[in-house]
């Protein structure tokens, strides 16, 4: 398990999350609800990627941190990027605390980009936490011809994606469109893994917005064997594994290019969302922000996430709820532009 240094970030965090752990007596009220009841958490994405393998270890664990101790079943809902499962969470999942997602990071900022399929607004969900504070990169399979950024800018690289509202479809348009990349996506693949087979099956060549700590979980052989090469990160923050890494926002070189690329990529703080519907009664909001944010210190929990390499840096469902409203309130010349890219 990776614990990021981002000293400013985590004192802030700490504060939050205090405040996430103080239910208060408010829960008292609803602590038979769950008793004897299932909880259902629906992944956006096929199973084996980044989004289900922290869903079916969060699920394993945070059950006993709910009053009642219900079981939690993982549920796969792939489709458009894990925009079917948003909507559905949004207008159809039951509403009384039996129900939570994981989607993609960037599902959350479709609606402000004006991105087509979105039936939500996103400031609604009852944000729930995240495992960690990502940083994604992209990556080309080691035969191509591109092995660095530099070498994007000049050759092509045909990379897999998963639906319109997933890194992999938006990160790649992104660079495209304001760092001059020469990226060229095949769309459709149900999940990450798929396109990780694509990769090895020579469908395509890379892979543009796929979690640092999937590449280290999920395919560690490809890094010992150098099956791969780690182009340029795609967040806000460096990761400490990849000094020598270029990271995105360095390659700005105007203030509109940073201010697109900064709104684009403050998804990466919410690296792993879990969100629950609209309209969740209050203290069962709170129950499950408590418990979530109880399991990210369960000591077995944070064993096996370390035997699976995944990394935790846990932020609260209140940083997170705070994130989404305050990316609505950018300016809307700043916010149509990267939606302009980003269709």
């Amino acid at each position: 398990m990776h614990i990021a240094k981002h000293p400013a970030k985590h004192v802030v965090r700490a504060a939050l999350v205090g405040l996430a752990l103080c239910a208060g007596p408010a829960q008292a009220a609803d602590t038979d609800f769950y008793k004897g009841n299932t909880v259902n958490l629906y992944v956006g994405y096929s199973p084996g990627g980044g989004y289900d393998v922290y869903a079916r270890l969060l699920a394993r664990f945070m059950g006993k941190h709910i009053p009642g101790s219900p079981t939690v079943v993982v549920q796969n809902m792939p489709g458009a990027g894990s925009l079917r499962a948003a909507n559905w969470l949004y207008n159809v999942a039951p509403k009384d605390g039996t129900a939570f997602a994981i989607v993609a990071r960037g599902a959350a900022f479709d609606p402000l980009f004006g991105l087509p399929g979105t039936q939500f607004d996103a400031t609604k969900f009852n944000w729930l936490g995240s495992a960690n504070d990502e940083v994604s990169v992209c990556v080309s399979w080691n035969p191509t011809q591109v092995k660095t950024y530099e070498d994007l800018l000049t050759k092509e690289l045909v990379v897999g994606g998963t639906g319109g509202s997933a890194d992999t479809d938006q990160f790649p348009r992104v660079m495209n469109g304001v760092l001059g990349t020469k990226m060229k996506m095949v769309v459709g693949y149900p999940g990450g893994n798929d396109v990780n087979l694509a990769m090895e099956r020579g469908e395509v060549q890379g892979r543009c917005g796929w979690s640092w700590s999937s590449v280290k979980s999920t395919q560690p052989d490809w890094l010992k064997n150098k099956k791969i090469n780690v182009l340029i990160q795609l967040s806000m923050n460096k990761h400490e594994d990849l000094p020598d890494v270029p990271a995105v926002i360095e390659k700005a070189t105007t203030d509109e290019q940073r201010q697109i690329l900064k709104l684009v990529f403050a998804r990466q703080i919410m690296g792993r969302p879990f969100m629950a519907p609209p309209g969740v009664p209050p203290e069962r909001v709170a129950i499950l922000r408590k418990a979530f944010m109880e399991t990210m210190k369960d000591t077995d929990f944070l064993a096996e996430a370390e035997k699976a390499k995944l990394e935790v840096t846990p932020v609260s469902g209140e940083e997170i709820q705070k994130l989404v409203s305050d990316s609505y309130k950018v300016a809307p010349e700043i916010a149509k532009k990267a939606g302009d890219l980003l269709k």
